[in-house]
């Protein structure tokens, strides 16, 4: 069973490769505003 698989464009690839970073640090992102709020409900 052989998969087709459609090439990107140089263009397509890098769209898609900055569009991984940006939800990977919008990810990381509320990671951090997560901890943030959870240390601060502790009081600390």
């Amino acid at each position: 069973m052989e998969l087709e698989r459609v090439k990107l464009t140089e263009a397509e690839a890098r769209a898609r490769r900055r569009r991984s970073v940006a939800i990977g640090l919008f990810l990381v992102g509320l990671v951090i505003l997560f901890y943030v709020v959870t240390i601060a409900k502790m009081g600390v």
